[in-house]
């Protein structure tokens, strides 16, 4: 049976805002160092998932970085990993303000108005809302292992506001997100997704159909990118919660080009084949491709893949 253990700081306060953080296995130091130093940070409370890493020293590090946090912290520490859809639901319990802040550990905020942005946004807002802030790698550099996942990102998430407003609910990335409290009362985070991938996308679909989805530009850096290796195999695992995604939003993921992509290679010779030349293609065993092909390659193997579990 799980269970939960908390700690928290002695800071006492009433949060205009929740900042939700899930972990695992991570520190989190550098996202919580930011914080201590942001603007209005002391209208906020910082809630901390730990997702079961089970590691009495992570623990340790946790607990003595919310002793120094200026506002009301706690640490939740599950005995079981569950998955990020699960930590998120546990977070939203624990939360006591109207607008919940959800923060991945691996982000960083990239301006010390990020929180107060949010609020005066927040306030603007008549109705109970999604305000998104968006995807940045302006405080990361790159290894020559990770150009590949940083190339995907520029071109993918990295998006501007208006790039993103023109399909609002496909583009929520709960890495970074304020949602009023009313919403996620009414849309959970759907814990059918295991592991890596698309549960973010099936829940800002399902919020964009009944709320407002506002995109501004209030961004924090992505600091966790990944090998191609890593990344590779985050795809290739995440063929099912695609084809859960694809089930149930059937009308909205035929419009992604990576679902037409996978379509068209489902019965196609050889489709194997052509996955493993693409796979190995991305990961540029010789240091002579093109980033252009490494992309497409990316994209050609995700779509072999993903083909598989389609109907």
């Amino acid at each position: 049976m799980m269970t939960e253990e908390i700690t928290k700081n002695d800071v006492a306060g009433t949060p205009r805002i929740s900042i939700c953080i899930p972990t695992w296995k991570d520190a989190v130091t550098p996202l919580l160092s930011s914080l201590k130093t942001l603007t209005a940070i002391a209208q906020c409370e910082i809630l901390i998932y730990d997702d079961g890493s089970n590691s009495p020293q992570l623990t340790a590090q946790l607990m003595s970085q919310v002793e120094t946090i200026p506002a009301p912290t706690r640490l939740i520490t599950a005995s079981e990993n569950r998955g990020r859809s699960f930590a998120r639901n546990r977070l939203i319990a624990h939360a006591r303000a109207d607008w919940l802040l959800l923060l991945d550990a691996d982000m960083l905020p990239d301006e010390s108005h990020f929180i107060q942005r949010y609020i005066n946004q927040a306030a603007l807002c008549d109705i109970p809302s999604l305000i998104a802030g968006g995807f940045s790698l302006q405080q990361v550099k790159a290894t020559p292992g990770q150009r590949l996942h940083a190339a995907q990102s520029q071109r993918s998430e990295c998006l501007s506001a208006a790039a993103r407003a023109k399909e609002p609910g496909l583009h929520v990335f709960t890495s970074n997100i304020l949602v009023h409290r009313k919403i996620i009362e009414q849309v959970l985070f759907d814990e059918g997704y295991a592991g890596w991938g698309w549960e973010d996308v099936d829940w800002g679909l399902r919020v964009g159909a009944t709320f407002p989805i506002l995109h501004i530009e209030n961004t924090a850096t992505h600091l966790g990118l990944d090998d191609t290796t890593s990344l590779l195999n985050k795809y290739a695992g995440s063929k099912t919660n695609f084809a859960r995604l694809a089930n149930q939003h059937p009308k909205d993921v035929a419009q992604m080009r990576i679902y037409q992509a996978s379509k068209k290679m489902r019965h196609m010779p050889f489709r194997s084949l052509v996955g493993m030349l693409a796979k190995t293609l991305a990961r540029d065993p010789l240091g002579i491709t093109p980033i252009s092909v490494r992309l497409l390659s990316l994209k050609l193997f995700r779509a072999s893949i993903y083909a598989e579990v389609l109907k």
